[in-house]
């Protein structure tokens, strides 16, 4: 155990303000985790999910050596049983998932000595020595160290980012760079489990890693000098060490993972939205960008607790991340991550064009596309919209998974598509319906032309992510075409019905675990004489394969439509574009 990592001081604890109903005693460090929740919140999540001090309760405690790239630290969690006896406590470590970067130690349950066995990578299993019943708890301990991977060299470049992989199908999650360390699944998390008390499949190399059940984080970090620590939760001091470094502390309530990033050279800009702190961390070098995003975000936020329901966490925090395979954000409760590709890209279009194969030809065609200066300007404001649209789907993914669990690995469409779609409501409400339909078409039914263009297949969107053939299938699919669904939906029964249903959902499901047709349920208690009509939608959207038919059939001239000055697209310019997209496309995938 790091026995030199200081513990969380008692009397602090105490000194929390009053957090525990009257007569119903809550610990002291379950009341410092609840400052993370807002007041009216604490009492709704405690109806979701029971005496919110029976969560699981993670302590945990990291050193972080930049230089080296490496972490060690030490993990406590208690876990109290509820519904049946437990025998086996299972984590998953996500940066072990696909490559093993971490090694366990001295793991005790109950302080008895432990063997973890791993049925897959990224997945420990903990025997007891005997079951444990209902209304009693667990208590696991273990030491931990992880050598982090180098991240891939274009992560900070917009068309370097789409061709890297990020080292084998976590888009930069785990990595660091000079300057900036992700250590996303760093802290062994205990997984949902089925009704058999099978835990819930692991990441697959598409899409996202993981999501657990609520729990309770009490988080110490330290890191050199000159570093800054960036995580979910209520920040709760940084204070200076004997050896120089600093120990910065979180505290997170009701939260469903725990996300650790470390920066050095960043700067922050902050705001307040109903209660909720935003805050905006950047490189300095992206500090006008940074502060757009930081804009962008509590507009987001705005709309969304006004037609979603409030945020349950007090803090709200959007980081500067270098991502990798073509993601523009990751998202966490109470945190996102926004690629450092995009900030880069937006503040200098022109670098987009720069240093990639077949980019000559693609500035012939832009050239083509809008005389000298538009192709830039034209672009300059495509990536500010996507930027905007990128931040208003993670702002979106605090609601669709973060507040209204799902399975991000057996039924991805759940929540993905509900955060792209509801991204795309938050253009309309703020830009208007020409703008979000314009939106649509180039972002969500763009995205699936590109890829039926490249040579990819139509098929079904609901489906683990482990059946999609690569990223870009996953993408379009997922991200392209099964949002339509919800238009679709919304146009069959109205937008007072489809948004009254929406604003029931988040409150049905607040702190819960949803389901595939769950909001479609919804919907259908809205206007109930269209119930069979949403199903069959839903089955149409979701189930099987009709894009080319829904969405017409792509060819290029109908997607680029015209050039960037309005008017039609030479022959030529068709042909260029219909000869360098398919390879730029693939040079995408992972």
């Amino acid at each position: 155990m790091f026995a030199h990592l200081r513990r969380w001081p008692l009397l602090a604890l105490l000194l929390v303000p009053g957090v525990a109903p009257a007569g119903d005693f809550i610990p002291p460090e379950v009341q410092f985790s609840l400052q993370h929740l807002k007041s009216e919140e604490r009492a709704r999540a405690a109806q979701a999910l029971g005496p919110l001090q029976d969560l699981p309760r993670y302590q945990v405690q990291l050193e972080l050596d930049p230089k080296a790239r490496k972490v060690k630290g030490h993990l406590r969690v208690e876990l109290f049983v509820r519904n049946r006896p437990l025998e086996v406590v299972h984590l998953r470590a996500t940066p072990n998932a696909f490559d093993p970067r971490m090694e366990l130690s001295e793991v005790k349950v109950n302080g008895q000595p432990v063997k973890p066995e791993r049925p897959e990578d990224g997945l420990y299993s903990l025997a007891l020595a005997s079951p444990v019943t209902p209304g009693n708890s667990v208590v696991v301990e273990l030491d931990l160290e992880a050598r982090v991977p180098r991240a891939q060299s274009g992560s900070t470049s917009l068309l370097g980012s789409l061709g890297s992989t990020g080292g084998g199908g976590d888009y930069g999650a785990f990595a660091a760079m000079d300057d900036f360390m992700s250590l996303v699944g760093i802290v062994p998390l205990v997984p949902p489990v089925d009704g058999r008390g099978n835990p819930w499949a692991g990441p697959t190399g598409v899409g996202d890693l993981a999501l657990y059940e609520p729990s309770n984080v009490l988080a110490n970090v330290i890191v050199p000098a000159g570093w800054k620590v960036h995580a979910t939760g209520v920040p709760m001091g940084e204070v200076p060490q004997k050896d120089g470094r600093v120990r910065y502390s979180f505290a997170a309530g009701a939260v469903r993972d725990f996300p650790v990033f470390a920066s050095r050279g960043y700067d922050s800009a902050t705001t307040t939205v109903n209660g909720v702190t935003v805050e905006s961390h950047f490189a300095a070098r992206d500090a006008a960008v940074g502060k757009r995003v930081l804009k962008y975000a509590s507009d987001v936020l705005t709309e969304f607790e006004r037609r979603l329901g409030p945020l349950p966490f007090k803090y709200f925090r959007v980081v500067e991340a270098p991502l990798a395979g073509g993601a523009g954000g990751m998202e966490f409760p109470g945190l996102v991550t926004v690629g450092t590709a995009l900030y880069r890209g937006v503040a200098d279009p022109g670098s987009v064009l720069q240093g990639a194969p077949g980019m000559g030809q693609m500035q012939q065609l832009l050239q083509a596309m809008g005389g000298d200066t538009a192709p830039l300007d034209q672009l300059g404001k495509s990536l500010e919209r996507t930027l905007e649209f990128t931040v208003a789907h993670e702002v979106a993914h605090q609601y669709f998974a973060a507040l209204v669990g799902s399975d991000p690995i057996n039924a991805p469409v759940v929540d993905e598509t509900l955060a792209q779609y509801t991204a795309v409501l938050y253009m309309e409400w703020k830009y208007g319906r020409a703008v979000a339909q314009q939106l649509r078409d180039e972002t969500l039914v763009g995205a699936y032309h590109l890829y039926r263009i490249s040579g990819g297949k139509d098929g079904p969107a609901d489906r683990p992510t482990s059946d999609f053939d690569d990223s870009m299938q996953y993408g379009a699919l997922v991200y392209g075409k099964a949002p339509l669904l919800h238009h679709a939906s919304r146009k069959l029964i109205g937008d007072e019905a489809f948004f009254r249903a929406l604003r029931t959902y988040v409150d049905t499901y607040r702190f819960k675990w949803t389901c595939d047709d769950c909001f479609t349920r919804e919907l259908a208690k809205a206007s109930p004489s269209k119930a069979q009509e949403l199903e069959k939608l839903r089955v149409r959207w979701w189930q099987e394969a009709h894009g080319d038919e829904d969405l017409g059939k792509p060819n290029m001239g109908g997607l680029l439509g015209a050039g960037m000055n309005g008017e039609a697209l030479d022959p030529e310019t068709l042909k260029l574009m219909e000869e360098l997209l398919p390879g730029l496309m693939k040079g995408q995938e992972e």
